[in-house]
């Protein structure tokens, strides 16, 4: 027979805990700001390498950590995730605003635009990029179409596409970057520049994000795992990323 006080502790309300949250964000302390203060600011590479190092192990690890408690474990609390990721992508809508109001400010009280030194840009680069972010975010909604019909394989087939996908993109922002800088067109250059490497930089950190997130549902995926709710916050997150390209494309390549 269950006393009162057994049936109390029972249904007792207990709070989840993880080690993940601490391990992405020390990673990511490790890989990023520490790594780039030893590199730029000091200017040792050793110490640089190290750092960065230990902070992608601790980044790897807290996000294998993370995708396997989603998988494994029901949460305490439901629906959660729907409520945080909007507040995340208003928060990151925010930062891409104050890097475009600074181009804005800059780019109105410049009489010459773009300053001197620029050299001539090319405008179908941009465009191919964008066909193929939109291309990915098509094919990030029929995967999760497949999914929704619980057919696994298909699912699997068009995220691997998106993947693909989005490397492509990536790797035309690299292309593009090594390419203006063999033309000495470096950050230091100029205003413009400045805010070039910036906006499209940043752009393309998320783009990197999004495709880490994209492979850490893949990979538990191709052994028969997933979970929709991890699905559907990947790919709300890369639509944001392809429409804040829009942004990055009209106002940096083609105004």
């Amino acid at each position: 027979m269950t006393s009162e006080a057994d049936t109390a502790h029972v249904h007792e309300h207990h709070w989840e805990w993880s080690w993940a949250p601490l391990l992405v964000v020390a990673g990511t302390f490790f890989l990023v700001p520490i790594a780039f203060a030893f590199y730029f600011a000091y200017e040792n590479v050793t110490l640089s390498a190290i750092f960065a190092g230990i902070g992608t192990v601790m980044l790897l690890a807290g996000v294998s950590m993370w995708v396997n408690e989603g998988l494994t474990q029901t949460p305490l609390l439901a629906g959660v995730a729907n409520i945080g990721l909007p507040i995340f992508i208003l928060s990151e809508i925010f930062i891409f605003l104050s890097l475009f109001s600074s181009y804005w400010m800059m780019r109105l009280s410049i009489d010459s635009w773009p300053p001197e030194g620029t050299p001539e840009i090319d405008k179908i680069l941009p465009i191919i990029m964008t066909f193929i972010l939109v291309g990915s975010s098509v094919t990030a909604h029929i995967a999760e179409e497949k999914l929704e019909h619980s057919d696994l394989s298909g699912f699997n087939k068009w995220w691997i596409i998106t993947i693909v996908l989005g490397t492509a993109f990536l790797g035309c922002t690299l292309w593009e970057w090594d390419h203006l800088i063999q033309m000495d067109f470096i950050p230091e250059t100029n205003a413009f520049s400045s805010a070039f490497y910036t906006i499209t930089g940043f752009h393309a950190s998320h783009v990197l994000v999004g495709i880490g997130a994209f492979i850490a549902v893949l990979i538990p995926a191709l052994g028969g795992r997933t979970n929709k709710t991890f699905v559907t916050c990947v790919s709300v997150y890369w639509h944001f990323v392809d429409v804040v390209w829009f942004f990055v494309a009209s106002q940096i390549y083609f105004w």
